[in-house]
């Protein structure tokens, strides 16, 4: 006697979301194999019925057993939540089926995760999506990042499942730096525990204070893309792709020029240097992260080519290609690293010429101590001070204020007056009352007072050089007796770096006249 196989979904566990033809296929099985938990949800249909049960951790067990009884003629059920064909049980009943079975395999599909999770929440999933485990259990931590550094970068919706256990505590947040790397910090994400069973909760939050929360092996996570909207208490994400070149949070263009050096700006001698080089008769066009650096860029620079957003690496690799640019000049921050690897690698793979302007590092002679990183920076603050002063940009904020788990320090911060950084700042509940939205750089008395006046015991900073005021920053802090802590600049590998404009300009090929 040939058996059969059936590989049932029963979706989140809610008996009306489970399929009539799963409930056809427990009814015409002898045999379910299952974990415990599953057989609460189907019991009306699996009365009298031969039941074997494993625990959690023993899926490939269940999936054998339910092959050997198969293969001796009988009609089996291998039971799984959500569908189990998705991070679940099927893949292992295929793994071990032998070539020379010869039982029926029928898979019976199912509510995923996802689906159960985003009708709750409304409809996020309604363009591209993709779904990603983080657990490691099954795939090295290194894919994890990997995969979900590609899912930011081409701001693909994206659901996570396993978000975090016991075992795996951090995971999560790195996963969610990564997103916050592409994605903008007012993205829209929902939080759902529980979808459809007892004690269910949903949320929704922005990434950036999604980056604040914690979560269990219950929870799954959505997050939307750029386009994803609100309504009243329903996230959704519409079906059409728009013009992605003209949409007010991507890109901001005249017609760029042929030929032309991009210059990848958002500081203000990044702007000097864009407009030293349309001086030469070059042809110009300066691109930044924020509509605030593009109004920055098109002062310095009247009447150049701008673009501006958060473009992501495919935008960029069509608007360098489509305009025949001739040379990369990556004039960013010093510590935007990312961007400047992903420049780097832009230039390698289209042959353009790629030339770093870094600008010069301070010599202040006044006391730093110096940190490796945010995180260090953030420990070393703590223990030093209670009510710190952030002169580091927004990005990130969210860094210093998970290090301060317990909330025992009050965070002031000072800002370039963007909408989007002072947003950044307040959904990661900074209190409108210690956050200062001021174009710098700020002269040592500027620093002195707002720091006296705020009462602050201890300052963090970036070493932005003389052009970011960072001198001015050092001597207010010696001359106020608190502690100045700078969190080191990122080194990497540039292929050309200068210092100074003039040897920049003449390593830049001659290019488009404007």
């Amino acid at each position: 006697m040939t058996g059969k196989l059936y590989l049932v979904s029963v979706g989140p566990g809610r008996a009306e979301l489970i399929p009539d033809l799963a409930r056809q296929a427990l009814a015409a099985s002898d045999v379910i194999v299952s974990y415990d938990l599953y057989l609460t949800w189907v019991q009306p249909w699996i009365a009298g019925k031969d039941i074997r049960t494993l625990p959690l951790t023993q899926e490939r067990e269940r999936a054998q057993l339910a092959l050997e009884e198969a293969r001796a003629g009988k009609t089996v059920a291998l039971l799984s939540s959500g569908d189990i064909g998705v991070y679940a049980m099927a893949t292992l009943a295929y793994e071990d089926m032998r070539e020379d079975d010869v039982f029926d395999v029928q898979l019976i599909p199912g509510i995923t995760s996802a689906n159960s999770c985003a009708s709750l929440l409304g409809a996020p999933l309604s363009h591209d999506f993709a779904t990603l485990s983080l657990s490691d259990l099954l795939c090295p931590w290194e894919w994890i990042e990997t995969r979900a550094r590609h899912i930011a970068q081409a701001d693909l919706a994206v659901v996570f499942y396993n978000v975090q256990s016991r075992q795996r505590q951090e995971g999560v947040y790195r996963i969610l730096d990564i997103m916050l790397e592409h994605k903008k910090p007012e993205t829209l994400c929902g939080i759902v525990r529980n979808a459809y069973r007892e004690d269910q909760a949903v949320e929704i939050v922005t990434l950036a204070e999604l980056r604040t929360r914690r979560f269990d092996m219950l929870t799954s996570i959505v997050i939307g893309n750029r386009f994803t909207r609100r309504k009243r208490e329903w996230m959704f994400t519409p079906r059409g792709y728009f013009n992605w070149a003209g949409t007010s949070d991507t890109v901001k263009a005249d017609v760029q020029p042929a030929g032309a050096a991009w210059v990848f700006s958002g500081t203000s001698d990044g702007n000097a240097l864009s407009r030293a080089i349309a001086e030469t008769g070059r042809a110009v066009v300066v691109s930044s992260a924020s509509d605030y650096g593009n109004e920055q860029a098109q002062q310095a620079v009247p009447g150049v080519a701008t673009v501006s957003g958060r473009l992501g690496v495919e935008r960029r690799r069509e608007l360098l290609s489509g305009s025949q640019a001739s040379a990369i000049v990556d004039a960013t921050h010093p510590y935007a690293s990312e961007m400047s690897q992903q420049l780097m690698a832009l230039a390698e793979e289209l042959a353009l010429p790629y030339l770093r302007y870094e600008r010069p590092a301070s010599a202040s002679a006044h006391p730093v101590i110096r940190c490796a990183d945010s995180d260090a920076a953030a420990r070393l603050a703590m223990a030093k001070g209670s009510r710190i002063f952030l002169a580091t940009g927004s990005k990130e904020l969210h860094r210093f204020l998970a290090a301060d788990a317990e909330q025992k320090h009050q965070w002031f911060v000072r800002l370039a007056p963007d909408p989007q950084h002072l947003q950044r700042a307040l959904d990661l509940g900074i209190p409108r009352s210690r956050v200062c939205a001021m174009q710098g750089p700020f002269s040592q008395a500027a620093n002195e007072a707002l720091w006296r006046d705020w009462g602050i015991d201890c300052v963090i900073s970036k070493d932005g050089g003389e052009a970011g005021g960072f001198d001015a920053k050092a001597a207010a802090a010696a001359a106020l007796g608190i502690p100045f802590i700078v969190i080191d600049r990122p080194q990497l590998d540039y292929p050309q770096a200068f210092g100074d404009f003039t040897s920049l300009l003449a390593a830049l090929p001659k290019g488009e006249q404007a």
